[in-house]
């Protein structure tokens, strides 16, 4: 099992509510899961993926949680392709040419 050591950038998830804690007026699909949250930060002591381990935020707040990720990446995007964009961003760029021309 892979295992962080203290100092090592990591991410930790927290429980913040379980699903009997959520909100009444949530969704029911919503109900069903907990409400989690992820911090990332440096660690405090050496731990296993899964392990309980405090760390230190970049603001230097400490929060505890499990461990879910070392040397976690960035990963995030836009979403799927929507042809709809595209053609709305030709069709844009035309009509700022034919303006910019005509000034």
């Amino acid at each position: 099992m892979e295992r962080a050591k203290k100092g090592d950038w990591v991410q930790i998830r927290q429980t913040v509510l379980t699903p009997e804690e959520r909100a009444p007026q949530v969704p029911e699909d919503t109900k069903k899961v907990p409400l989690l949250l992820w911090v990332k930060g440096f660690a405090c002591a050496d731990a296993s993926i899964g392990e309980q381990v405090e760390v230190e935020t970049v603001t230097g707040r400490h929060t505890k949680g499990e461990l879910f990720a070392i040397n976690p990446r960035y990963i995030h995007d836009f979403g799927n392709f929507v042809p709809e964009l595209l053609k709305m961003d030709m069709q844009l760029k035309n009509l700022l040419e034919e303006a910019t021309r005509n000034d």
